[in-house]
Formats: C-alpha cells, structure tokens, sequence
C-alpha cells in the first residue's frame, strides 16, 4: 500500500473567502475614491511634463567645470555628518539607559522614551527648517538637526538592546555590592558594545545621506550647492552634483557594508 504524500498549499492571511473578497473589494474602492478626490490638476501635469523634458534636455552633458565648488559641498557634508553622528551617539547613550525599561525607574523610562518620541516624530527637513529658522543658514543647523535625527534611531535601537540583555551578570554584581556605574560599565556596555559600534557607523552613512538633504533648506553641505544650481537653473552642474551624492552614497554604503560584516 502506497503512503499517501502531503501537499503544502499557501494559506490565506484571511481564511474567510468572503470576508477576504469584501476586504480586496473595500480596498479597490477605497483607492478609486481617493484617486477620484485627489486635486488634481491634469492640464498643469501636462505642462509639467514639457518643463521636465527642458530639464532633462538642459542637463546633459553634466558639467564639472565648477569641481571646487561641489568638493568644498562634499566635505561640509562629510564634516557635518561626522560631528551630528558623534554628538548624536554621546547624547543617545544615556537616553537609551533612560528609555531601557530593565534598567531605569518608571519615572526616568517615560522621560527618556519620550524624548525618543520627539525626536523620531518630525522629518530632518522639518527640523532644518526650524534650526535654520532659529540659527541661520549654514552648516551648524545641518549638524544640530542630524543630532536629533540620530538621537531618534540610535537611542531607540539601543535602547531596545539594553532590554535584550543577559540580566544575571547584572544582578550577580549587585548581589556582589557593586555600585550604580561599575555595574553598567562591567555587566551592561561589554553586551550592547556590539551593537553600539554597528549603529554608530550605520548612523554616520546615514547622517552623510540625509546632510544632503537638509542642506536643500539652507541647512549647509552639498544639499545647499544643488539647491543654488536648481536655483540659477543651472541643469547641467546640478546632474554633476546629484552623480556626485549617488558616487559617494555607494561608496560610503559599501565602506559601511564591510565594517559591519566584520564587527
């Protein structure tokens, strides 16, 4: 007598078949109604599409005759991402004890996921404009607002990390008598170092990709540069920029790739 061989079939998110008909249904007639009630302006469209091809056509050949210029954009972008990367780690550490609720009382847990809250609820360029707004074009908005930016996901991250850790070495020391900061320092920072260097250069690769663009509201670095060129319709220097910020992104993301394969 032959076995009889198992089949595997796919199962349905929804197993209900009219319960997942009506959910597909509701779906598409969501989807039409909002594209039926979106303002739009097709005859602007239309003309839209002549000026982007006037762009197109005005940015080919790029131009790199102004090389200076886009290498001095460059390296205020790099310096930029470096010193709000750094800043933005040394204040995310101890918030992420803060917001760690393994570690921190209720009081100070709140208090430090909100902070967290904060920083995570705004876009950067939301925040440029306000630094910008608050002290004056240039690259110092740029490395107070990628601070924010970083505070947001490294100190959530690591913060969640602290949650994950091996409690026993903690409470073995304190069994022991160890104060507050040997603790952390011996039991705590030798379990999230790890962690903590694999966040620090994904935020700096990030840091140098969003630095370009804050820099496009005023917010110094490259961005800035590109944001002149559109400005004095300068087409062809503005397509050099752009391959410049796209050679550097990949180099920057395949540097970064490497150094987090080998942590």
């Amino acid at each position: 007598m032959s076995a009889a061989r198992d089949t595997w079939s796919k199962q349905s998110a929804i197993s209900n078949p009219v319960l997942r008909w009506a959910l597909y249904l509701g779906v598409l007639v969501y989807v039409v109604w909002v594209l039926g009630t979106l303002p739009i302006d097709w005859a602007r469209v239309s003309d839209g599409l002549g000026r982007a091809a006037r762009i197109f056509n005005g940015a080919f050949p790029p131009n790199f005759d102004r090389s200076e210029l886009m290498i001095d954009g460059l390296l205020e972008s790099l310096k930029i991402a470096i010193l709000a990367t750094t800043g933005g780690v040394i204040l995310s550490i101890p918030i992420a004890f803060m917001a760690a609720r393994n570690v921190a009382p209720t009081p100070i847990f709140y208090f430090g996921r909100g902070l967290i809250i904060v920083a995570r609820s705004f876009h950067p360029v939301i925040v440029a404009i306000i630094f910008v707004k608050a002290v004056g074009f240039g690259p110092f908005a740029g490395v107070l607002t990628l601070i924010v930016y970083s505070i947001g996901f490294v100190a959530k991250m690591l913060a969640e990390r602290i949650e994950e850790i091996d409690f026993g070495q903690v409470e073995a020391m304190r069994a022991a008598g160890a104060p507050y900061f040997s603790t952390l320092f011996y039991a705590i920072f030798p379990q999230i170092m790890p962690r903590q260097i694999g966040l620090t250069i994904y935020q700096l690769d990030s840091n140098l990709r969003a630095s370009a663009v804050v820099g496009i509201v005023g917010a110094g670095g490259i961005g800035s540069t590109l944001a002149n060129a559109f400005g004095r319709y300068d087409y062809d220097f503005a397509l050099a920029i752009t391959m410049v910020i796209v050679g550097v992104i990949l180099i920057s993301e395949g540097v970064s790739g490497q150094i987090r394969k080998r942590i």
